[in-house]
């Protein structure tokens, strides 16, 4: 039986497994690695975001809209919905193979929210520019 995120440790675990799919992904992969020059930073920043949001701590301090349209503008505006999905199924997967409970439904309810809120930002960056 799988157990559900509980702590800081557990959304490292869920983030460092996902980075690792994000990797070898061929359709979104691409993306980070052009952005993310120190992995394990970056591992650390998005673990205190995830914790942050899951277990309402003022762990993370960032701005991702910003961060996001900076990539899509570095890769030429090739961010768009599909790339959202395939991140958002390898999210999904990485919490379904390795946790279940309350917390992993709010890790996969969070991400469908910020996925359509960066998306959204992404393109109206795009109409002002």
């Amino acid at each position: 039986m799988k157990k559900d995120i509980t702590n800081k440790d557990d959304v490292f675990v869920l983030v460092s497994l996902f980075y690792e799919k994000v990797k070898k992904d061929k359709e979104i992969g691409h993306f980070f690695h052009n952005s993310i020059k120190d992995w394990d930073s970056h591992i650390e920043k998005i673990t205190n975001f995830w914790e942050s949001g899951l277990f309402f701590v003022s762990t993370y301090s960032g701005n991702p809209p910003k961060a996001h349209i900076k990539v899509d503008e570095e890769n030429n505006n090739e961010i768009d919905e599909k790339s959202f999905g395939v991140w958002l199924n390898l999210w999904f997967q990485t919490i379904n193979e390795n946790f279940e409970g309350e917390i992993a439904e709010r890790a996969k309810h969070n991400a469908r929210k910020m996925a359509t809120h960066l998306h959204l930002k992404i393109f109206a960056a795009r109409q002002n520019s």
